[in-house]
C-alpha cells in the first residue's frame, strides 16, 4: 500500500515538472507574477507619457500611484496635475522634459502644462464636498489663525528659516515663485493651512500622503501625530495613553482600515476609535466631515477656553450644543449615555477650574505688570515672566484640558494641572516681588535670532 502511494506521488511530481518545461512561452507569460499597472485605452496619450516617464525617472512615485485607488480608477498624473498655460502655478521647468532626446516620451506632442503643486481646488474636481468642508475648518485657515494670535510671528521673535523649517511645515506657507520656480523659503510644504498659488487654502496630502492617497493611512492616529505632538499639543501621546489608544495598540492590526468612505463603522470595522473616527468619520446618524472644527464644544487650545464660535481668531459658524450632541452620538456607539454625559460634565468642570483658578488670575497679573511699566510691552518672550505666562496656557494648560477631554489621566494631572501649579506659583511669586519692590523685570538683551518679519502675509490680510 505504501509503495503504491509513493509511486503516485512521484508520478504527479514528474508530471508537474515536465508540464512546466514544455509549457508554451505565451502561457508562462500569463501566469501570476508581481502586480503591474496596465495602460487602459481610456488614458489619453499625454497621460500615458506621464506614466511611462515617471516610471523610469521616479520609480517610487510610480509604485505608490500604481497601488492607489486612483490608479485602479484610471485617474492618472494628468487628472490631478494638469493646468492651464496662464495659471500661476504652472511648472515651467517641466516643459524641458519634452525636449529630451533619450526617451520616446519626451516628444513635443505630449507636452501639456502641469502644476507641481496639487491643491484642494484641484482635488475638488472629484471631491467637491470634502474640499468645501475642509475649506471651512481650522486646518485650512490655521496660517491666518497663528498670525492673529502668535507673538513669535507678530513680534518677530524667531527667524524666517526657523519658521520655514518648523512652524510653517505644519501650519503651511504662502507659496511663492521666482522665475517660474517655487522658492526654497516656501517649498517643499504640505502644511494644512498652506496658501496656494491658485488662492486655495491647505493641502490634502498631510493626511492622504501622495501618491498613494490612502484612506487607511488617514484613519490611523499616526497621520494626526505628525503635527499633533509635543509639549504644547500632545494629542498623539494623550491618545496612546488613553484606553482608546491601548485598544488600538492591541487590536489595530485587526481593524478593517480599507472600508469604503462613509461606511467605516464602530463595532464592525474597528473596536476602539482613532482621531479620525471621533472627529471626522461618520457614525450612527452623524455624517462624515472633513471639517475638524465640527463636533467641538470647547476651544481647548485657546489661552482662555471659549466656545468655538467665540474664538476671535477664527469664530466657528457652529452651535456648540449641536456639535456636542454629534460627538456624544459618536461616543454612544460604544458607550452608554450616562458614561458619555458624565464625561462631558467632568470636562466642563476641568475647563472652569483652568479658566478661573489658573489662566484668569495670571492674565490679570500680567496686565497689571504692563500697566505699571514693570514689563516691556514692545516684544514678547524677552522677559522671563512672559515665557512663564505663555507656557502656563500654551503647554501645561493645554495638556490639562486636552488630557481630560481625551481621558488620559496622567496628562490631565501630572503633565497638566500639577505642572500648572508649579508654573503658576513661579509666575505669581516673581510678579508680586516686582510690584512690591517697584522693580522692572530684566530683559534678555542678547535674545537670539529674533529677526523674523513682522509683516503679515498680504495674500491673507491684504495691505496693512
Amino acid at each position: 500500500m505504501k509503495k503504491g502511494v509513493w509511486c503516485l506521488f512521484l508520478l504527479l511530481a514528474f508530471f508537474l515538472i515536465f508540464s512546466s518545461l514544455i509549457m508554451p512561452a505565451e502561457a508562462k507569460d500569463n501566469m501570476a507574477k508581481e502586480k503591474a499597472f496596465r495602460i487602459e485605452r481610456s488614458i489619453p496619450d499625454a497621460g500615458v507619457a506621464c506614466i511611462q516617464c515617471h516610471k523610469r525617472e521616479h520609480p517610487g512615485i510610480f509604485a505608490d500611484w500604481a497601488n492607489s485607488g486612483h490608479a485602479s480608477s484610471n485617474i492618472t498624473c494628468i487628472d490631478c496635475h494638469k493646468a492651464q498655460k496662464h495659471d500661476p502655478d504652472v511648472a515651467k521647468d517641466h516643459y524641458k522634459q519634452y525636449e529630451k532626446s533619450d526617451t520616446e516620451w519626451g516628444r513635443p506632442e505630449y507636452r501639456v502644462p502641469v502644476a507641481g503643486v496639487v491643491t484642494p481646488k484641484d482635488c475638488s474636481r472629484c471631491h467637491p464636498d470634502e474640499a468645501k468642508q475642509y475649506s471651512k475648518s481650522k486646518h485650512a485657515n490655521t496660517l491666518e489663525i497663528i498670525w492673529k494670535i502668535d507673538p513669535w510671528l507678530n513680534d518677530g521673535m524667531n527667524s524666517d528659516i526657523e519658521r520655514a523649517s518648523g512652524c510653517y511645515y505644519c501650519h503651511g506657507s504662502v507659496l511663492k515663485t521666482e522665475e517660474g520656480n517655487l522658492t526654497p523659503e516656501t517649498w517643499p510644504n504640505v502644511g494644512v493651512g498652506r496658501l496656494n498659488l491658485d488662492s486655495s487654502k491647505g493641502s490634502c496630502t498631510p493626511c492622504h500622503t501622495r501618491h498613494r492617497f490612502s484612506i487607511m493611512e488617514a484613519r490611523k492616529p499616526e497621520a494626526c501625530g505628525q503635527c499633533h505632538l509635543g509639549p504644547d499639543h500632545p494629542q498623539i501621546e494623550i491618545y496612546m495613553e488613553s484606553k482608546h489608544g491601548d485598544i488600538y495598540t492591541a487590536f489595530g492590526d485587526q481593524y478593517n482600515w480599507e472600508s469604503a468612505p462613509g461606511t467605516w463603522s464602530p463595532g464592525v470595522d474597528f473596536r476602539g476609535p482613532t482621531c479620525a473616527s471621533c472627529h471626522m468619520s461618520g457614525a450612527g446618524s452623524v455624517r462624515t466631515t472633513h471639517d475638524v472644527t465640527e463636533r467641538l464644544s470647547w476651544e481647548t487650545q485657546a489661552p482662555l477656553t471659549v466656545r468655538p464660535s467665540e474664538f476671535k481668531a477664527f469664530p466657528a459658524k457652529t452651535n456648540w450644543q449641536v456639535e456636542r450632541e454629534k460627538m456624544q452620538e459618536v461616543c454612544m456607539q460604544c458607550h452608554g449615555k450616562n458614561w458619555v454625559t458624565d464625561h462631558y460634565e467632568k470636562l466642563d468642570q476641568v475647563i472652569e477650574e483652568y479658566n478661573t483658578a489658573y489662566y484668569q488670575p495670571a492674565k490679570h497679573m500680567l496686565d497689571k505688570l504692563y500697566e505699571k511699566g514693570l514689563l516691556d510691552p514692545n516684544r514678547f518672550f524677552d522677559e522671563a515672566l512672559e515665557n512663564e505666562f505663555y507656557e502656563l496656557w500654551h503647554h501645561e494648560g493645554r495638556r490639562a484640558r486636552m488630557g481630560a477631554a481625551m481621558m488620559a489621566p496622567d496628562y490631565a494631572w501630572w503633565h497638566g494641572f500639577y505642572e500648572c501649579k508649579q508654573r503658576y506659583n513661579a509666575f505669581m511669586s516673581e510678579a508680586k516681588a516686582l510690584i512690591e519692590e517697584n522693580r522692572k523685570a530684566p530683559i534678555y538683551e542678547d535674545y537670539p535670532n529674533a529677526t523674523g518679519t513682522t509683516k503679515r502675509p498680504e495674500k491673507i490680510f491684504g495691505e496693512e
